[in-house]
């Protein structure tokens, strides 16, 4: 069995939240903790900073950390909920380094709101092929499927509201791959040569939105639907001309009690024309089919289905903890079109939620695929 690494063990600096503590009793981290929830309620800007080591069989030992930053906007605006901006970061041993933030701000009594997701990394990967057969035959070894990565993309979105919770937007996607040290399968690889070791991409699209969760970093309750057409083209400095389109749905409800959440979400992407092999819709990611090699499956077209209970522990007082857990039940499938979808593969498993800052939580997950497994570390929610 494949097992995907990720381990860590996070020193959580601000956190009396670890241990349930609001007194003083635990000197600096329950004071800072004490002034991060004074800052929350006051509308501030609150950090919340992680640090600690991690270990991948690709990036070997890391030094790991990040933090959860939260603001308000406008703190005299009392329609808009609290903006975030997780950031995550990691240093090798080897070298190998990566960086990523995941910002969702609301602005202007929520009739506008920004989104954009920033990422940069140079770190060895793996490149099956394209297709379901590649994906599941070849097996994972340095001569057969690593490679080293360079990639960067920023992905801003700006939507506006123009009825009760549906929003018309703009996506804007510029990305950039350079591929080190390809093994020799990816150089005999057809599609891997078509498009070479290097390409940027940029593309616009439009976007349209339904979205009545009541925190989406966290839902509870709600419904969410984006629908979403991306369009890349040399006139807008491409390598390649292609198209992407994508629907996510996604459904929340409160069960059993409040903090006790049914979870589900289904979304497909298809892509047409010249999709080089590193924009290609891909399966295995820490945001769906988890205990799976990211990228490992990979095709012009996806669809995949998740199922997941989220439940928050009560502490002594019967009150919500910051302590929960999450399970979850899943399946996908890649073709090189949406009416080719025949082999499904499944995805379960299990979590820890720790919320650092009110319906913010950093997540460790254990996921099971087909004959391999993973372990995540992250913040926020998959979905």
């Amino acid at each position: 069995m494949n097992r995907i690494f990720t381990i860590s063990v996070a020193i959580f600096i601000h956190t009396g939240i670890l241990f349930g503590q609001e007194k003083d009793t635990l000197g600096f981290i329950g004071r800072f903790q004490k002034q991060n929830n004074i800052r929350i309620e006051e509308g501030k800007m609150a950090i919340t900073p992680l640090l600690g080591p991690s270990y991948t069989p690709e990036m070997s030992l890391t030094l790991a950390g990040g933090s959860m930053i939260s603001f308000l906007t406008n703190r005299n605006d009392s329609l808009i909920q609290r903006s975030s901006a997780p950031v995550t970061l990691g240093l090798s041993v080897t070298g190998a380094y990566f960086f990523s933030t995941k910002l969702s701000s609301y602005w202007r009594q929520d009739k506008f709101r920004i989104f954009a997701d920033i990422w940069l990394k140079d770190m060895p990967d793996h490149y099956w092929g394209v297709g379901y057969e590649n994906a599941y035959t070849v097996p994972k070894s340095d001569t057969t499927t690593a490679y080293n990565r360079n990639w960067w993309m920023i992905n801003p979105k700006f939507l506006w509201q123009f009825k009760k919770n549906l929003f018309l937007g703009i996506s804007v996607d510029a990305n950039s791959t350079t591929v080190t040290e390809p093994n020799i399968r990816m150089q005999e690889d057809p599609y891997y040569m078509e498009y070479g070791d290097h390409n940027t991409n940029v593309g616009a699209g439009i976007i349209l939105r339904y979205d009545s969760r009541d925190v989406p970093v966290n839902a509870w309750d709600g419904y969410y639907l984006d629908i979403e057409a991306m369009f890349y083209s040399d006139a807008l400095g491409s390598d390649n001309n292609y198209q992407a389109y994508s629907i996510d749905y996604r459904m929340y409800k409160n069960i059993i009690r409040e903090g006790s959440t049914l979870a589900f979400t289904a979304k497909t992407r298809l892509s047409y024309n010249d999709v080089p092999y590193a924009e290609l819709s891909q399966l295995g990611t820490p945001f769906d089919l988890r205990g799976y090699t990211w990228g490992q499956y990979r095709d012009k077209s996806l669809v995949y289905f998740i199922g997941e209970f989220r439940h928050t522990f009560l502490n002594g007082s019967g009150e919500l903890s910051n302590h929960g857990m999450a399970v979850w039940l899943g399946t996908g499938s890649i073709a090189e079109r949406f009416v080719e979808f025949k082999s499904w593969i499944p995805s379960m498993g299990f979590g820890y939620r720790l919320q650092v800052q009110p319906r913010m939580n950093v997540r460790f997950d254990f996921g099971i695929g087909r004959e391999t497994s993973g372990i995540y570390f992250s913040l926020n929610e998959a979905f």
